[in-house]
């Protein structure tokens, strides 16, 4: 073998070699984070009913409704209504009730409770510069929760006169898990699709 061409070798090796990989993208939330706040929302919205005759036409008015999930939570509430025996209106000017939703709350909230020492930041100087201290503890439990809250009035489409109220509606779902010695996780990590009960986290490896 020539000199050249066994300069060229590593470069021919690397050409057999080579491989593909492919990218993924990460939305803002994780997909156990969009089912805890969808199921929060499904039990905020259980039992709903109106202070109007049922079979009334409900126009839902959700210009003041925004969150990043408030769409499904949106149609949640309009099923309910429809579950309670109310007509959905396509329109104000066919409906005999305007429901106008507010929002209270509809994100995550996360919990932990650590048996030890949590992590923590410590700075070193005046400067601004921080150790970061990993958790040293025997036991620490997590619980991440999805929190919904709704409420909203009614007023007749046509003259606006006010026809009732509808207190906080209010909603979680919790999921938790537990750690001990920072090494053995045991309990509920996930949220599995089309799952309504997160069970006993103690039982669940």
């Amino acid at each position: 073998m020539t000199l050249r061409a066994f300069a060229l070798l590593p470069v021919a090796l690397m050409g057999l070699t080579a491989c593909a990989s492919t990218s993924e993208t990460y939305p803002s939330r994780s997909a156990t984070e969009q089912l805890l706040i969808a199921r929060a929302a499904d039990r905020a919205v259980e039992g709903l009913t109106l202070p109007i005759p049922a079979g009334s036409r409900v126009f839902v008015d959700d210009t003041y409704f925004r969150a990043e999930s408030s769409p499904y939570a949106v149609s949640a509430i309009r099923n309910a209504l429809s579950d309670a025996g109310y007509a959905l209106a396509p329109s104000k000017a066919e409906a005999d009730a305007v429901f106008e939703l507010r929002i209270g709350a509809l994100s995550l909230e996360q919990m932990r409770r650590v048996f030890g020492l949590p992590d923590m930041r410590v700075p070193i100087n005046e400067t601004f510069n921080v150790v970061s201290i990993p958790e040293l503890s025997v036991y620490s439990r997590r619980d991440r929760i999805g929190v919904a809250e709704f409420s909203g009035f009614l007023y007749e489409p046509k003259t606006g006169a006010p026809l009732g109220g509808v207190l906080p509606m209010t909603g979680q779902f919790r999921i938790r898990s537990h750690k001990l010695f920072m090494i053995l996780t045991f309990g509920q990590q996930s949220v599995d699709p089309g799952e309504r009960d997160p069970g006993d986290s103690w039982r669940q490896f």
